[in-house]
């Protein structure tokens, strides 16, 4: 087996905000986790296979790719693909295949490579559509949450968690059903966790509005209050926009969102107003302590907006970006351009 991949390490004068590195690798819908120690780990999908690239130097250089597993028909485009989340001891890859079943992936950060986990949903052909979200704390917990059939055969939001030094994922709990039977039923819901606290944000569909919604544990994912809506407009469409958003906790719990609403993008915190910040779709967003990025396309052209000083910068042409916040304050964006990955840091 052969990996193809190219680093490039651009000498040509860049803006001062960037620094001068770049990574171009064949692939789709990258996604990344930082471990306690700062490292970082970007998976992504190629065909049928899962790959993993790993930098301890804050995304400045990337190793080269390792495969974490061949998924026969596995899901991945439009926010479709393996996901990735990183505690103390362990990283853990999620990957869903056409027939619904959601396949783990566990790496043990202190040898050994990727090992085949138990399955996430406990019901076979449940995860049709492909779309979920995955978190971890320090304490080698992960959670995750998908759009899930097994409820009248319609799309409705689903949980599991499980502590990575068993063996199997808990049993599945029922989030939240639509009163109109089913959620927007191709848009990624979201995931964090901030101390105990679980928080669950997907697209709803309530008579014929599809707007954001989030719903909180304050006990790890034991049980979730009601959901609550995001921001105050509404967005009546009679079809899906194929965008989930982003999804933040802040130091002191409050609760952040930033997505698309027609050909706009918003973003709203708790007990604030929301507000428009840009145009565009495919929204993507990270918060660490008051420091706010999003990221989104307009035109097949990626923008990353620092919410603190109002200043966006555009990155580069590409679809589904991804924004994260590293150790050191800057931001690393990935994205992907024709089957191309590519980052940015920022």
């Amino acid at each position: 087996m052969k990996v193809f991949f190219l680093l490039l390490f651009l000498s040509i004068s860049v803006p001062g905000d960037l620094i001068p590195s770049e990574l171009v690798i064949q692939g789709q819908q990258p996604n990344m986790a930082v471990d306690t120690k700062g490292i970082i780990r970007m998976v992504y999908g190629n065909g049928e296979k899962i790959y993993c690239m790993t930098s301890s130097d804050k995304g400045l250089s990337f190793s080269a790719s390792v495969m974490v597993a061949e998924l026969p028909e596995m899901h991945l485009g439009n926010t479709r693909g393996p996901q990735i989340a990183s505690s103390k001891n362990f990283s853990m890859v999620s990957a869903i295949s056409k027939d619904g079943t959601i396949h783990s992936y566990k790496l043990n950060h202190s040898g050994g490579g990727w090992k085949k986990s138990g399955d996430i949903n406990d019901r076979k052909g449940s995860a049709v559509e492909g779309l979920m979200a995955l978190t971890a704390g320090h304490d080698d917990n992960f959670y995750a949450a998908w759009l899930d059939i097994r409820e009248g055969r319609s799309n409705n939001i689903y949980f599991s968690s499980l502590n990575a030094h068993t063996a199997k994922w808990k049993p599945n709990t029922l989030v939240y059903k639509s009163p109109d039977k089913h959620v927007c039923e191709c848009c990624k819901p979201n995931i964090v966790l901030y101390n105990n606290k679980v928080v669950i944000s997907f697209r709803n569909w309530i008579m014929g509005s599809r707007d954001i919604y989030y719903a909180v544990s304050a006990n790890k994912g034991k049980s979730f209050s009601e959901p609550a809506k995001s921001g105050t407009g509404t967005w009546r469409l009679n079809a899906c926009p194929m965008d989930g958003g982003g999804l933040a906790v802040d130091g002191k719990g409050k609760v952040s969102a930033a997505w698309r609403r027609n050909g706009d993008v918003y973003y709203w915190a708790e007990n604030q107003t929301e507000r428009k910040v840009a145009s565009g779709r495919d929204v993507s967003m990270a918060q660490k302590g008051n420091s706010v990025y999003i990221a989104w396309q307009e035109n097949k052209k990626v923008s990353v907006l620092n919410l603190n000083t109002n200043k966006s910068i555009s990155i580069g042409p590409g679809v589904s970006p991804k924004v994260y916040i590293l150790d050191n304050g800057r931001a690393i964006c990935l994205w992907e351009d024709e089957k191309v990955i590519r980052y940015k840091i920022i």
